[in-house]
């Protein structure tokens, strides 16, 4: 070997030494991190489920105040310059294309790629305006829900407006933008989708939605619903809870239920995912459709690879790609006459007197008829979609200082009223119904993308398995598997755009989704 070879290795092996050396660092103190988080999810999980209301603010302080210690391990000198070493170095002498012999494996470059995304939105915001952002974020929530209780949007909106000053001072801080605020916000939610993107999918939802919604009004099929709203006792419907979670999937020795205000489902540990659902004494549906959408968000935090905890890259996948989940799980199964029929005797014997009089034919129907509603969480499959639109609009014109925070509830109601003809008696059923702009603006587009994502990979999944016969015999042990293999593998790798055509091979599009409800709703209603 000639000297300039030798150079070269020793050269390239001092680079890999120190990579590693980096490496290693940054893997310990991302472990210390991470046990601060397990602490902050215990106690959020416990904040919204079984604290008391006086002790609400305490708790918040201390997840404020382990929230600012896990940021300040991400905060160093050292730490910052270990991160951003992985990540200019993530490809070792070579290049994207072609990664050099001494290149970071594929998962350790992905986690250097998001410590370098992290950074960028974090390099300028002190633990000192962290903590601020926390506390903020927290009493919100607490405003969001004394004012839900008490019907007054006036409780809650000086709180939404230092959110909205929040949100603003975060992305003004970052190095790296996107064409808009609001852009940015999405992003943090949906990587690589714009409000364009978003706009020109809605669109093409109310040009197509809206005028079949007329057909259906307009179809004379009356479907029978009084059986949904018969009084069901807690203990009964908790019972239905665990059937539907053992029924779908869902790891008992891995996950736990309880009951908050609004459900939810939250990864605390590799081995520990836990949902939440709410109990209405007279609509049993809702707690129903809400286990089976937790649970899907937790059968694809507990079936993402295990490696991925190692390596410090789980459950990075996007707010979208969860909702594809969950949505797929609770409509695209969960509303599906297969699952409807599999379900049905057993439920009539959990809700004794309940189903008597019912069909298993009349159940499937009541549990999708079409009725234009208030609430989202409890709005029919084909409705739901212009629930998510009127909150786009309105969080869109919030950030652009399009709409002011006094005048929301006003503007809530309208679209209300132009998009499904229905109007809010009150705040609590109007503004206030949802949790989530207690924390942020960007969120609730997902929602609605991930009916669009979940209708493409179902195209392909029903070509490659009998997904009816699978549901109607209870195998949802295949059904768990295809979706491990092919939709959760790579979730935590890739963008939504890119995730999206990896699995089905097309680019991102709203037409599969559209088709389906057409053609759902139409044989449902006789609609040609």
């Amino acid at each position: 070997m000639d000297s300039l070879a030798r150079k070269g290795n020793e050269c390239m092996s001092d680079m890999t030494k120190v990579l590693n050396e980096k490496l290693q660092f940054v893997t310990e103190t991302l472990e210390t991190a991470e046990k601060y988080e397990h602490a902050l999810h215990v106690l959020n999980f416990d904040m919204e489920t079984l604290c008391p209301a006086e002790g609400m603010e305490e708790e918040g302080e201390t997840i404020a105040f382990l929230s600012t210690q896990a940021y300040k391990l991400l905060k160093t000198d050292e730490f910052t310059e270990a991160a951003e070493y992985l990540y200019e170095h993530r490809f070792g002498s070579g290049t994207e294309d072609a990664p050099g012999d001494d290149a970071l494996g594929e998962l350790d470059r992905v986690l250097a790629e998001n410590l370098h995304r992290e950074y960028a939105k974090i390099k300028n915001i002190t633990p000192e305006m962290n903590h601020e952002f926390t506390l903020t974020f927290n009493k919100a929530y607490i405003d969001w829900l004394n004012a839900k209780t008490a019907s007054d949007y006036g409780i809650f909106a000086p709180s939404l407006a230092k959110v909205r000053e929040i949100n603003f001072k975060d992305v003004s801080l970052r190095t790296e933008k996107k064409a808009s605020v609001y852009d940015s916000l999405l992003d943090d939610y949906e990587r690589g989708i714009t409000a364009d993107d978003l706009d020109e999918a809605f669109g093409e939802c109310k040009e197509r939605l809206i005028p079949f919604l007329e057909k259906i009004r307009n179809s004379g099929k009356v479907i029978r619903t009084d059986f949904l709203h018969r009084t069901v006792k807690d203990e009964q419907q908790r019972a239905m809870t665990q059937y539907l979670l053992e029924t779908i999937g869902y790891d008992f020795r891995r996950g736990a239920f309880a009951t908050t205000e609004h459900p939810f489902t939250d990864d605390l540990a590799k081995n520990d995912v836990r949902i939440t659902t709410h109990y209405y004494p007279e609509m049993f549906c809702s707690n129903l459709y809400s286990t089976i959408h937790e649970g899907g968000h937790a059968i694809f935090g507990q079936l993402q690879p295990y490696e991925h905890h190692g390596k410090h890259i789980a459950n990075e996948m996007t707010l979208g790609m969860h909702e594809s989940v969950s949505r797929f799980y609770e409509n695209r199964i969960g509303r599906s006459e297969a699952f409807t029929g599999l379900i049905f005797d057993r439920t009539k014997e959990i809700f004794p007197g309940i189903l008597d009089d019912v069909s298993p034919r009349e159940f499937y129907e009541g549990v999708n008829a079409v009725r234009p509603s208030l609430i989202r969480t409890e709005a029919d499959e084909f409705t739901y979609t212009f629930h998510i639109i009127i909150r786009y609009e309105i969080e869109k014109m919030i950030v652009n200082g399009n709409a002011p925070i006094e005048d929301l509830p006003r503007i809530w109601n309208e679209k209300y009223r132009d998009y499904l003809g229905v109007m809010p008696a009150n705040d609590a059923e109007g503004i206030l119904q949802d949790v989530h702009w207690s924390g942020g603006f960007g969120y609730f587009p997902t929602y609605a993308l991930g009916n669009m994502y979940n209708a493409m990979y179902y195209n392909r999944m029903k070509n490659e398995l009998d997904v009816e016969r699978c549901v109607s015999g209870g195998d949802f042990a295949s059904i768990n598997g295809w979706m491990k293999e092919n939709v959760f593998a790579k979730a935590n790798l890739l963008e939504p755009k890119e995730w999206i055509r990896d699995i089905t091979g097309r680019s991102f599009t709203p037409k599969d989704f559209l088709d389906y409800l057409e053609e759902k709703y139409g044989a449902l209603y006789g609609i040609e």
